[in-house]
């Protein structure tokens, strides 16, 4: 009696599975499939509805483990027909046995409902190249990182006489670390709208990929695309989550990625003239020495929170298009020491809905006021104090090398020690 409720279950499983495979929704198939499986892993009708499933959902990895199970077992999945078991129900307590030989299912209707998936192309991993029209101009402050970037790539790719007299490289590449919110991935871009050049933005859901070996694939063809659009940026956003320190890392697929972006950055056959390879991190003691090295990302650029001068800039910008004529931005600036430049956005926006909340409960515009935003300073705080008692630890007890002076002599200029 139990085989035959086990044989009637693994029925009713391929008979649902079929209706929704007729109804679209492969997953849900797959799960049925899945289910009958786990009952017996050679039931060669769920092997050849998983696999087509799989097909259906762009798993052809998993599609294809199905089929070589299928084939070691000496049947090959069937292209228009999958054959399945059609079993009564029960009625009351009593279990109706099958039929000694179980109906066919015509399942011919399956496969022209079955969307398939292609194989992904070559270079389908890597992003989408952009042109920037921002420019360093329109980057507030930052005075000392502008220079860094004119010295070594700006400077250089504009004077090609000048570049050829020194022996100068296009190549290398600058690390740029701070607070979160403080502009890295806007300079970034701004160094990339000041050249004219293609800018390549890469984060981590571009690179990881859960299966061995594709992420590896996936940098080698961004590097691949970058030298062919040469002059072009190259930037790494949360380079700490691809360049993790490999002692620090206890799967070998992660040491395996960092071998791999070594080799594009500076290995033997590395072609990376014309490209300038920026990263961005908010934990540069968490990024592999191997990384830091001369000819990759040989330089580290802190990017500080906003003076004065460029707080009240930023402020200008954000409150642009807003009634706001009678703010006085002089004042906030010089009471918004440490606030990054989202923290600013976050201030106006703030700012704004006090103003805007007055103007709904008077029925007429109400301009935002500097009073709006001295309410507001009461309760917000700069985001950046929590990554300075991060910071804290490092720049006095992990500095080799003298990496973190510049971190070090600002926070102790700033009581931040």
């Amino acid at each position: 009696m139990q085989d035959h409720a086990a044989e009637s279950e693994r029925a009713a499983r391929l008979q649902l599975a079929q209706v929704l495979l007729h109804a679209g929704n492969n997953a849900g198939a797959l799960e049925q499939f899945a289910a009958v499986l786990g009952q017996n892993p050679t039931d060669t009708d769920a092997l050849a509805g998983a696999a087509m499933c799989c097909d259906a959902l762009g798993d052809s990895r998993r599609a294809a483990e199905y089929r070589r199970i299928l084939s070691a077992l000496g049947t090959s999945a069937p292209d228009d027909t999958m054959k399945a078991s059609a079993e009564s129900s029960e009625l009351g307590d009593e279990v109706i046995p099958p039929a000694e030989s179980p109906p066919q299912l015509d399942t011919s209707w399956l496969r022209p409902r079955l969307r398939m998936v292609p194989e992904p192309e070559p270079g389908d991993s890597v992003p989408a190249a952009e042109v920037s029209v921002t420019t360093l101009e329109d980057v507030a402050g930052m005075e000392a990182v502008k220079r860094r970037l004119n010295t070594a790539f700006l400077g250089p790719l504009r004077n090609p006489e000048l570049r050829s007299l020194y022996g100068k490289s296009l190549r290398g590449g600058l690390l740029l670390f701070g607070p979160p919110g403080c502009g890295k991935t806007f300079l970034a871009r701004a160094t990339a709208g000041e050249l004219g050049a293609k800018f390549i933005s890469v984060g981590l859901f571009d690179v990881l990929d859960m299966w061995l070996g594709e992420s590896e694939r996936h940098i080698h063809e961004i590097f691949e695309s970058v030298r062919r659009s040469a002059p072009a940026v190259l930037f790494f956003d949360e380079i700490d989550g691809l360049g993790r320190k490999r002692s620090q890392l206890k799967y070998s697929g992660g040491r395996t990625l960092v071998n791999q972006l070594l080799a594009e950055l500076d290995g033997v056959d590395a072609a990376n003239d014309g490209i300038f390879v920026l990263g961005a991190s908010n934990s540069p003691w968490d990024v592999d020495p191997a990384l830091l090295r001369p000819g990759r990302f040989d330089r580290l650029i802190l990017v500080l929170p906003p003076d004065e001068k460029a707080r009240a800039a930023i402020l200008r910008l954000h409150l642009r298009g807003r009634p706001a004529d009678d703010v006085d931005v002089p004042w906030i600036a010089a009471r918004t020491p440490g606030f990054s430049g989202a923290d600013l956005a976050h201030l106006c926006e703030s700012a704004a809905e006090i103003a805007m909340e007055a103007s709904l409960a008077a029925a007429k515009i109400r301009p935002i006021t500097t009073t709006d935003f001295k309410t507001c300073l009461r309760d917000l705080k700069p985001s950046t104090r929590q990554w300075f008692e991060t910071a804290r630890n490092y720049v006095m007890f992990a500095n080799e090398g003298g990496q973190y002076d510049e971190l070090l002599a600002y926070m102790r200029t700033n009581k931040l020690l």
